[in-house]
């Protein structure tokens, strides 16, 4: 081997990377200490970026083609080196290949409940998880901040180091946008929709890159937020909850279900038959006997009504303290008059 084919052999003339792994984000081509030959051919396949580092700086960065080296098309590589004579020797300089194609179906979440400030929950703590896409926008700030200069910087990698940034980020854009927990627990498309372009911002800022796509598979909260949420969805479906107590009652009082429930609902149809059977009773010199008086007939306790409606008692009691439903205080208790509740029904 002459001195000619040995000097040859220890220079670069055609610089390309085919990536097959489909995972990598960015590969550091490997020199082998050797220099790059004047008039090297560089070769970017499409979803791919060249970045030249000299010495730890910024060089020129290539896209997508077939490229010459040479003093004219490696300009800021060129100042970098203060080559006064022109580009006439070999030189070294770090080339990194960055894969710019789209990378979907990355999974995020949150390692600890975040806390949420909610208008009608207070402070309420949130679990969330899902997915995203993302694309590599800008090649030095992504070396930068992500990679550094690691020679094949997987999608694994990034996984690991840029879930709790991602969840940071989406955090801080969920407690800015104020979005309410209901909203948050039961819209999740329009919850990836609304923050994407809170999140964006940051993300490109930071760390080099576009999520393409921010999709919000679940949000769970503590089990007593859920069992509001669902109340206030039960109401939402119900409509006006007064119209509803009166429907719940007339209809108890028709079947007379079965239990003490039934028993109460019997006992006061019978009392209303009763009064209706005494009304109509000829007129005769013997005095009118009225029907005994009995509490247990007359009277209905709140959770009497409660068992007859299959609502919680706290609703009847609502109803009684508003004073749409008349009630008697006997002693620390309160019952309901079956005349009360004529009147209610009536009303």
């Amino acid at each position: 081997m002459g001195i000619l084919d040995f000097i040859k052999g220890e220079l670069i003339e055609i610089i390309e990377w085919t990536d097959d792994s489909r995972d990598t984000l960015s590969y550091r081509f490997p020199d082998d200490d050797k220099a790059i030959k004047n008039g090297a051919q560089l070769i970017v396949r499409e979803s791919q970026v060249v970045q030249f580092l000299y010495l730890g700086e910024f060089g020129d960065t290539f896209g997508p083609g077939k490229h010459t080296l040479t003093t004219d098309n490696i300009p800021v590589l060129t100042r970098l080196k203060s080559w006064k004579y022109g580009f006439d020797s070999p030189f070294k300089a770090d080339v990194y290949y960055i894969s710019t194609r789209l990378f979907t179906g990355n999974k995020w979440g949150t390692a600890n409940p975040i806390m949420l400030r909610d208008d009608d929950f207070g402070i309420v703590r949130a679990r969330a998880f899902g997915t995203f896409d993302f694309r590599i926008i800008d090649p030095k700030l992504f070396l930068k901040e992500v990679a550094g200069s690691d020679q094949n910087f997987r999608l694994d990698e990034f996984a690991d180091t840029m879930r709790s940034r991602i969840v940071s980020v989406f955090s801080d854009a969920l407690a800015s946008a104020r979005i309410p927990v209901l909203d948050v627990a039961a819209r999740y498309t329009e919850l990836g929709e609304a923050l994407l372009p809170l999140i964006n911002p940051v993300v490109s800022s930071k760390y080099g890159l576009q999520i393409t796509s921010f999709v919000v598979e679940n949000v769970s909260v503590p089990p007593e937020v859920e069992q509001a949420i669902d109340k206030r969805s039960g109401m939402a479906a119900v409509g006006n909850l007064n119209d509803f107590v009166k429907y719940q009652m007339a209809k108890g009082m028709e079947t007379g279900a079965g239990g003490p429930a039934g028993t109460a609902s019997e006992l006061a149809v019978g009392f209303a038959i009763a009064q209706q059977l005494m009304q109509q009773a000829p007129l005769t010199g013997a005095p009118r006997q009225s029907a005994p008086a009995s509490p247990a007939v007359e009277l209905l306790s709140p959770s009497d009504v409660a068992r007859l409606l299959n609502v919680p008692e706290a609703d009847v009691i609502s109803l009684i303290d508003s004073g749409e439903l008349k009630a008697k205080k006997i002693g620390s208790s309160c019952r309901i008059t079956r005349a009360a509740l004529d009147a209610y029904l009536a009303g």
